[in-house]
């Protein structure tokens, strides 16, 4: 199955199986859900059901993720089986937290899982049906998993790999704060000696949808010209890098190591090397 849907696919699907998800992030999602969603759709939410966070950001970053047993229960809560076609949007082109829950939902086996092309505004664009309030629906069994699905690697991984020059880390954040020019969010800027920079949003078109597979691909396959194959994704706290590992998944690559951590564990742990392009 495909990890992008269009609106058009979405009009047509099953209704019995479909569980629409919404991704929205920031203060006020929550509050922007029961104003208006998709009809039908569930909130899910960044901080407390697609991530864990922690005392201290230097291990396991800004959002690092819940155990798969936590998961499990928000699965559970959110009416959602094994067998279950999944549809998951937010405003931000994906990169808020859709991709996040998407790649959460894949890993933890569920493998009928969309992100849906232009999110909340295409939807509203195309004159999909919208309602406001709570949505009620039934919790599902829960399903037992002992372990994350798709690979996955700790900043331990990233040094080791980086050293014995046996991987490409991408990171997929603003050049600006890859450079070291600034850092809006975490305490310090730059980027972990040896990264590359392929900002996420080069993924999308100048319209904000997903390019074409095969433009991803042949993007990809350029830019990664004689480099390792093995692939790293982080960002700044482990959300946004998941637009890319679905971007790579789409243009019919095998999916990379998320390192979850990313520069919001790395830039606070004591010791680690911090390098600036500028």
């Amino acid at each position: 199955m495909s990890p992008i849907i269009f609106v058009a696919e979405l009009k047509s699907l099953n209704a019995e199986k479909l569980i629409i998800l919404d991704a929205r992030a920031g203060k006020d999602a929550y509050q922007n859900h029961l104003n208006k969603h998709i009809k039908g759709a569930r909130f899910v939410d960044l901080d407390k059901d697609l991530a864990e966070i922690g005392v201290d950001a230097a291990f396991g970053g800004r959002h690092p993720l819940p155990s798969i047993e936590k998961f499990g229960k928000t699965i559970s809560f959110l009416g959602i089986s094994e067998n279950s076609h999944i549809v998951i949007y937010d405003d931000k082109n994906g990169a808020n937290a859709a991709v996040r829950a998407w790649w959460m939902m894949k890993a933890f086996g569920i493998k009928n899982v969309q992100v849906l092309n232009g999110g909340f505004q295409e939807a509203e664009k195309e004159g999909l049906e919208f309602s406001s309030g709570e949505e009620s629906f039934d919790k599902t069994e829960i399903i037992n998993r002992r372990a994350w699905l798709l690979p996955i690697s700790k900043l331990e991984d990233v040094e080791n790999e980086l050293i014995k020059d046996s991987v490409t880390v991408i990171d997929v954040r603003d050049s600006y704060r890859y450079k070291g020019e600034s850092e809006p969010i975490d305490l310090v800027a730059g980027h972990i000696p040896g990264a590359i920079n392929i900002p996420f949003y080069e993924n999308l078109d100048e319209n904000g949808y997903f390019l074409k597979p095969e433009i991803l691909k042949d993007k990809y396959l350029k830019l990664l010209q004689n480099k390792s194959k093995r692939l790293i994704i982080h960002c700044g706290s482990g959300v946004t890098a998941c637009h890319t590992i679905l971007a790579l998944d789409y243009a019919g690559f095998e999916i990379p190591n998320l390192y979850v951590g990313s520069w919001s564990e790395w830039s606070r742990r004591e010791g680690k090397e911090i390098a600036k392009d500028f």
